[in-house]
């Protein structure tokens, strides 16, 4: 079994003072005791480079450029990094189509184009609502996998 990471589990993780830091951790720790696979996909990285990277006066973690590879470096090999295939576009274009996703869903929507292509159904995120449109995919957020529930 396996799970997609979306980038704001990672972000709260790499950022201590969150009150959201301990719940991502302990969730992916349980992933991890579950034998459940995780996954990112290159989008993630990127956004987590992005907001990482960005002054945290325009909500970002305000992180050097050294220390935002070194925890990258640390993230693939603690994951799995799934490969951005050509067949992804194809999936996102049908997709953004069909659920009429404007403006920033459309990187949700990519997220879901990526999973369908690597067969995952699944995708921790602490932004459920945002995936609730895609009848692919099974949500779990953070205190769901603390709870117990885990991807099937």
């Amino acid at each position: 079994m396996n799970i997609l990471i979306d980038t704001n589990i990672l972000l709260r993780r790499a950022q201590p003072a969150s009150p959201q830091h301990q719940v991502a951790q302990q969730s992916l720790l349980a992933l991890v005791r579950a034998e459940i696979e995780i996954c990112l996909v290159p989008q993630v990285i990127y956004e987590y480079w992005v907001a990482a990277t960005r002054p945290t006066e325009v909500n970002g973690l305000g992180m050097d450029v050294p220390s935002v590879q070194k925890s990258i470096d640390v993230l693939l090999q603690d994951f799995v990094l799934l490969k951005d295939e050509r067949g992804i576009f194809g999936n996102w274009q049908s997709l953004v189509v069909a659920q009429s996703v404007k403006g920033k869903s459309a990187h949700d929507a990519r997220l879901v184009a990526a999973m369908q292509r690597h067969g995952i159904s699944n995708v921790l995120t602490f932004n459920g609502p945002d995936f609730t449109r895609f009848n692919s995919v099974e949500v779990f957020s953070p205190a769901d996998v603390l709870a117990g529930r885990l991807p099937s």
